[in-house]
């Protein structure tokens, strides 16, 4: 998969699935990755950034993901959860990452990493929480997209 911000997100989702199976502390499980050599051609600024942030903003990123989900978020799959809180957070706190890109980004990694529907179940989700988050950016994408 594509540059060193794909590869970051590639190992947050397997880092987020990692923390929801054994809850450790964010920056244990960074360290982990780093020492491991699995951020080599990552994005380390990056794959750090989101990876703490789901973690430390996991309430606020669940309460804004669970209007838009058919069952409780504690029991989506963990890597459909891992990919939805990632995704999430960097919609909802992360605004210099076009929305665009994120969705796309995880919409790939839920094809790679979850069931045969996963990815429609994501994107779904996350153009909802785009839609909140993100009503400007997306305004000004419609208008420009009409002309």
């Amino acid at each position: 998969m594509g540059g060193a911000r794909s590869k970051s997100r590639r190992a947050a989702v397997q880092a987020l699935y990692q923390w929801s199976i054994d809850p450790l502390p964010a920056t244990e499980i960074i360290s982990q990755f780093n020492e491991e050599g699995i951020l080599a051609e990552a994005d380390g600024d990056l794959f750090e950034k989101i990876v703490k942030g789901a973690v430390d903003e996991v309430i606020s990123v669940d309460q804004a993901l669970s209007p838009h989900l058919s069952r409780d978020i504690q029991q989506v799959d963990p890597v459909e959860k891992a990919l939805l809180r990632l995704g999430g957070y960097e919609l909802m706190y992360l605004p210099d990452v076009p929305y665009r890109v994120v969705l796309n980004e995880y919409i790939k990694l839920s094809k790679t990493f979850g069931s045969a529907k996963s990815h429609q179940f994501i994107n779904a989700a996350l153009d909802k929480v785009a839609q909140q988050s993100r009503k400007l950016e997306i305004a000004d994408y419609e208008r420009k997209k009409t002309k």
